[in-house]
């Protein structure tokens, strides 16, 4: 991989301009211009529809790949992150995902669960691959409760963002994997993060979140996550954009590990 997450020149016409850089909570309203709220949905909507139509297979694989590729390219114009960025984010650019949490016991397998191997998004119909993370949380009755605390688990931010997708009505006569999901598009590192399993959604599409804000709460939804043998955990997958504005698997094992915590009494954003 060349550099650290490349970006793309501006489409032309596009007239918002992104000034940012990495350290703390990433881009937000004073260090940075955000797309304005309608742009967000907009771009939202078309990624919310294209998803759907790959999970339900109703779109070829090829133009899916095509379709994601115009559709990120102009997410990523639209913010124009590019050299702003440096060469990479330091520890405190990061919140780790679960409240009360640390990757010391939390990361599934000591981060060897990871396999990109095979990792296909435009077809559904692909199986086998991991290129993703599972937090663990201590819950051995499998009530969505931590032991411990005899209270839920949030799931937060990683990085800020904007929420592209969302699915908090998952039911469980369906097959699809994912459960209740969130997308969220981080300029910054101009990469996807994909949360998977949550019990309940407490963001919306087109809404600007940032690193550390909670967006959900750790469940069991999802075709194999709801099965008893299957621990509570939160899927946390990373996908950085090529240069064509393609996925590509990307490792946040080494990220994870440096993350800030959020204590339980920590309520601050």
């Amino acid at each position: 991989m060349s550099g650290f997450f490349s970006g793309l020149p501006g489409l032309p016409g596009l007239a918002l301009i992104l000034l940012f850089g990495f350290g703390g909570a990433g881009l937000t309203p004073e260090t940075g211009t955000i797309p304005a709220g309608e742009v967000r949905r907009g771009y939202s909507a078309r990624f919310d529809r294209l998803y759907a139509d790959i999970a339900g297979q109703l779109i070829t694989p090829d133009s899916a790949e095509r379709a994601f590729a115009v559709l990120m390219t102009e997410v990523r114009a639209s913010f124009k992150g590019g050299a702003a960025c440096g060469p990479g984010p330091d520890a405190a650019y990061f919140v780790y995902p679960l409240r009360g949490y640390t990757a010391a016991g939390s990361v599934g397998g000591r981060g060897r669960g990871y396999r990109p191997k095979g990792f296909n998004l435009f077809d559904a119909s692909v199986r086998g691959s991991h290129p993703a993370h599972d937090l663990f949380i201590r819950d051995r009755n499998r009530d969505n409760i931590d032991d411990l605390k005899c209270l839920p688990v949030d799931v937060l931010a990683f990085t800020s963002g904007l929420v592209l997708s969302v699915e908090s009505d998952w039911e469980k006569d369906t097959l699809r994997r994912g459960g209740n999901f969130i997308w969220i598009y981080d300029p910054c590192l101009d990469g996807l993060f994909y949360y998977a399993h949550n019990s309940c959604i407490t963001v919306e599409p087109g809404q600007w979140v940032l690193a550390g804000e909670k967006i959900a709460e750790v469940g069991r939804t999802g075709f194999n996550a709801r099965r008893e043998r299957s621990g509570t955990h939160l899927h946390l997958m990373c996908l950085k954009l090529t240069p064509e504005g393609l996925p590509e698997p990307f490792d946040t094992y080494p990220w994870l590990k440096e993350a800030a915590a959020r204590r339980w009494s920590d309520e601050s954003i």
